[in-house]
Formats: structure tokens, sequence, C-alpha cells
């Protein structure tokens, strides 16, 4: 789970970013046999390379089932009202729609709450990169975000009879701080997966049908008229880099660091993770902040080349760009057909 708001994704965890040491798994319910078995992994979807995993931690369908479960059950937070899902809605393209989200303690979050999208994909986690792998970021979102205390978590699903029998299967042992983070990260890597878009059938597949000519038209737009692809490169449409664009400079005289909070060299002031765009439509608002409300504005901010004013910062590859009406419908057209036809049914919870 990306923590409400930053990514791969991402937003600040509150406190609860330094992992703490895994701790010996409390002692686990009865098993329940009747537990059916994890279906197996798919493959990836068309159009996406196959999905990383960390040596420590490779991907199973016994840890990807577990994780499921997990990212909707509010029981991983102390109050109980809290889920990876508060902020990460499937209906919601995997974020919630919200420019910033509140976190357990009621307090905004500083920035927005990203989608999910094929978050196993990253090098980096959080609008700013600060966490090295996805489960370093899902301890610190789960503890600053959520508001779980691992041991004190672990210790209440260990008690639950389906709980204790799927973290047998996945990781031979009860739930603990150390693992409960690595079965969330599986779930992520392989259901998170977005890929086969109208785009990707007519690209991969030679599907003429798939997309429409402003689409094809919009594509040549993207890599070469408004040169979007400079960052926003296939098959993620990101870079995976970081760069100032100027959100959230107008009207701010102290705007957020960004990457320079972690590096702490000035060229990365302002700067945040270039977002990946498959599935785009499906999860407004934009920008590490939010105030893109709309694909249309975030285009339009992007083809204007940003905020310049008082900003030293901003990144030099981004331009100004004009557009005509039809050339930029075209663009968009491109970007629509990049979100495939999705539905998701929420796992039933223990």
């Amino acid at each position: 789970m990306s923590a409400c708001g930053k990514k791969a994704g991402e937003t600040p965890a509150a406190g609860g970013d330094a992992a703490k040491p895994a701790t010996p798994a409390p002692p686990a319910a009865a098993a329940t046999p009747d537990v059916p078995p994890a279906p197996p992994i798919p493959p990836p979807p068309l159009g996406l390379p196959p999905t990383p995993a960390p040596a420590d931690n490779p991907d199973t369908a016994e840890k990807v089932a577990l994780g499921e479960l997990l990212f909707f059950d509010k029981r991983l937070s102390d109050s109980g009202t809290f889920a990876c899902e508060t902020c990460h809605q499937p209906e919601k393209g995997w974020g919630d729609g919200l420019p910033l989200s509140p976190k357990f303690n009621g307090k905004l979050n500083k920035r927005h709450s990203p989608t999910l999208f094929n978050v196993a994909y990253a090098n980096e986690w959080y609008w700013d990169g600060r966490k090295p792998t996805l489960e370093s970021q899902i301890l610190a979102a789960w503890t600053g975000q959520v508001g779980g205390t691992p041991d004190k978590v672990a210790a209440k699903l260990a008690a639950i009879p389906e709980y204790a029998t799927r973290f047998q299967r996945a990781f031979g042992e009860g739930p603990t701080a150390d693992n409960i983070p690595k079965a969330l990260a599986s779930f992520l890597r392989i259901k998170l997966r977005s890929g086969d878009s109208p785009w990707d059938r007519y690209e991969k597949s030679g599907d003429a049908s798939a997309v429409s000519p402003d689409a094809i038209a919009g594509f040549k737009v993207f890599t070469e008229t408004a040169a979007c692809a400079l960052c926003h490169a296939p098959p993620l449409y990101t870079d995976m880099l970081y760069h100032n664009v100027g959100v959230g400079y107008e009207g701010n005289d102290s705007p957020d660091p960004g990457r320079f909070a972690v590096t702490k060299d000035p060229k990365d002031t302002g700067a945040f993770k270039t977002p990946g765009l498959r599935g785009v439509t499906l999860h407004p608002p934009y920008f590490h902040d939010g105030s893109g409300k709309t694909l249309e504005d975030a285009v339009d901010f992007m083809i204007g080349g940003g905020y310049r004013k008082n900003n030293p910062h901003i990144d030099p590859k981004l331009k100004p760009k004009k557009l005509t009406a039809k050339q930029r419908a075209q663009l968009l057209a491109f970007l629509r057909a990049l979100t495939p036809d999705t539905t998701y049914q929420r796992p039933k919870l223990p």
C-alpha cells in the first residue's frame, strides 16, 4: 500500500518511517484446513514486462492471496477504522479521489495519495523516493498512515484461524511485523498490474479496432509534438526519475522541497517522481499535491510548460508547447487508450 499520499507512487508517513526489528510470531490460532488454495499467479498483462521481486520476498500465490485480504482489513490499524484501502480504493483507480487524504489521527497528509497501479515496477517509493523497497514503504505507511502497531496487529491476526492457516502456507510461521508487509507487497506486485489496455491491443496485437484514429494520432503528439515521452517513456510511461515541473509553486513562498529532502542536492529542489500513465483516467486528481483536478487540467498545465516564475529549478526538458485544439484532443484520446477495462471484486475477509 503506498500510504495515503506518496508513491510509486505516496504521502509522507508521519512517524513510523523507521522499521522495527522483526519479532517472533505470536502463538497462532488453530489452523483451518478448509481454506482453499490460492489461485496461481498469472503472467504479466499484455504490454508489461516481467514483474520484479526482491530476493528476500519472492512472490508466491499464497502470499498474494494473503496480502489481498490484509489490504482490505481494518484490523491492521490499532483503532480498527483504517485499512490500506482507505486511501487506495479500487473504484477510484486505487487512489481515493481526494487532493490530500487524512491519516488515522485525522491530520491531513502533505502529499496526494497516488494510484497503486504498477507499483511493482518502481525502483524507489513515495513521491520523493525515500524508501528503497516496496516492503519498507508499506511498513512506514502501515505505522504512520494506517496507525497500526505491528506486534499488536500481528497478535490480533494470529488469533484468527483463517489467517493462521494462510500465514503458515505463505511463510511457514504466524504473522509478524516482517511478513505482513511482505504479503501486502506481493499482492500489490501481482494484482495491481495495469496492462492489456486498448493501446496495448493495438500496438502489441495489431488490433486496429481497439483504438480510435484520434488515439493513433495522439501517440505521435505524445512522442513528438508535445514530447511527453521524454519523461513518460513506454512501456510504463514513466522514466522513474524526479523532475521539478513547478507544481505547487504558484502563490507559495515555501513550496514542497520534494526529492531535495532526501538527497540534499539543490538540483533536486521541488522534484518529484514521474508518475506512470497507465490507467490514468481512473484516478483524478493529479500531481503530488492533487492540484490537477481533471486529466485535462493536468495536460494543460504540462503543455503550458509548468510553472516557471520564481522557480529556478524547473526541469530544462519541460518547454511550453503550442498544440492546436485538435492535437490536444488527440493527445487526450491517446492517454485514455492507456486505460484498460477493469473490474475488481473485494475479497471476503475472515
